[in-house]
C-alpha cells in the first residue's frame, strides 16, 4: 500500500516537471542529434590545432598522422611517419596575421621526445636541411629553438628560415607562458604514439586493420618543405 501511495505521489510530480520544462526533451534530442551528426562527420579531416597568438607572430601545433600501405598478405605497413607540425606566421597589425607568409617545421618523434623532456631552465634547438645529403645542402636551412625566459615564466620559441635560392631570411619569435608550454607538452605526449603509428595495432582489432587499408589523408599532403 505504501509503495502504491508513493507511486501516486511521484506521478503528478513527474507530470509537473514535464510541464515546467517542455523544452528539455527537445534540447536533449537536438543535443543527441548533434553528437551523432558530428560523429558521422569525423571520418574526414579534423582541424584541431593548438594556437598561440602574440604581438609579433603566431604559432600553432597539430599532429600529422602517418600513412600506411596495404601489403598483398593483407597486413599494413608504415609508409610515412607522422609528425607534430608547427606553423609560424607573422603579425601585420594589431590582432592581424599574414597566413600567406607562414613557415612550417615538422617535429619527428625523437624531436618531440627532446622537447617534452626539457626542464624550466633547459633549452633545445633543432636544425633541418631538406638537401643535407645532396649537392644542394645548405640552400635552405631551418632552425627551431626553445629557450627559457630569464625569470622562468616560460619560453621563447623561435624559427629561422634561410632560403638562399629565394634570397630570403625569415625569423619568428613567439613567447609562450609556462601554462601554454604545459599544454603543448601534454598534447605532444598524448600524440606521440599516434604519429609513430603505434595506436594502429594497440587500439584496433587485427581484422579491422587488414580490412581497412589506409589512404593518404588530405592533411598530410602539405609537408614542411612545401613552404
Amino acid at each position: 500500500m505504501a509503495i502504491l501511495k508513493l507511486a501516486g505521489f511521484l506521478r503528478p510530480r513527474n507530470q509537473l516537471l514535464h510541464k515546467r520544462l517542455p523544452g528539455e526533451g527537445v534540447r536533449d534530442s537536438i543535443w543527441q542529434h548533434a553528437i551523432n551528426t558530428l560523429a558521422g562527420k569525423l571520418t574526414g579531416r579534423v582541424f584541431a590545432p593548438y594556437s598561440v597568438f602574440k604581438g609579433k607572430a603566431a604559432l600553432s601545433a597539430e599532429p600529422r598522422l602517418p600513412t600506411f600501405s596495404k601489403l598483398d598478405s593483407g597486413g599494413v605497413k608504415l609508409n610515412r611517419r607522422g609528425v607534430i607540425m608547427l606553423t609560424f606566421w607573422p603579425s601585420v597589425g594589431e590582432r592581424k596575421y599574414d597566413w600567406e607568409k607562414r613557415q612550417l617545421f615538422a617535429l619527428s618523434a625523437t624531436e618531440v621526445g627532446s622537447l617534452i623532456s626539457i626542464g624550466t631552465r633547459d633549452s633545445c634547438e633543432f636544425f633541418h636541411d631538406p638537401s643535407m645529403l645532396s649537392s644542394n645542402a645548405g640552400q635552405v636551412r631551418k632552425s627551431l629553438s626553445f629557450k627559457p625566459n630569464a625569470d622562468g615564466s616560460g619560453y621563447f620559441v623561435s624559427l629561422s628560415v634561410v632560403n638562399n635560392n629565394l634570397k630570403t631570411n625569415d625569423r619568428f619569435t613567439v613567447p609562450v607562458t609556462t601554462a601554454e608550454f604545459a599544454v603543448m607538452r601534454t598534447a605532444f605526449s598524448f600524440a606521440l604514439p599516434h604519429i609513430m603509428g603505434w595506436d594502429r595495432f594497440t587500439n584496433q582489432p587485427s581484422e579491422s586493420i587488414s580490412q581497412s587499408p589506409s589512404k593518404v589523408v588530405p592533411q598530410l599532403m602539405e609537408t614542411e618543405w612545401d613552404r
